[in-house]
């Protein structure tokens, strides 16, 4: 993410976006937890979808919109907004169960 280092974003638990095939998912990142609300679109020819979302952090809630597009045939880039508040762009590759077993 742009508007946050690593160790911000992998504060409470390591930073994530899940997209779900029935058009929800999830967020998490910093004292953010959130759930999407997805539609599919297209960006630049690419396959992609824009989202709302809403959620906690440290306890306030808080709301914004987004998009994410596929960078290539694994990782997605994106970016997120809080409603009247920050904003970040975002890459994001599939986790790794291997990785995280180690």
């Amino acid at each position: 993410m742009s508007g946050w280092d690593r160790d911000a974003i992998d504060l409470v638990e390591p930073g994530f976006i899940e997209f779900a095939k029935d058009g929800t998912g999830q967020l998490g990142f910093i004292a953010v937890r959130g759930g999407l609300d997805c539609r599919p679109v297209e960006r630049d020819g690419r396959p992609a979808v824009d989202f709302t979302w809403e959620g906690v952090d440290e306890g306030d809630q808080v709301s914004g919109r987004g998009w994410a597009a596929l960078a290539d045939h694994e990782s997605i880039e994106g970016h997120l907004f809080f409603h009247l508040g920050d904003d970040s762009s975002f890459r994001a590759d599939p986790f790794n169960h291997e990785l995280d077993e180690r």
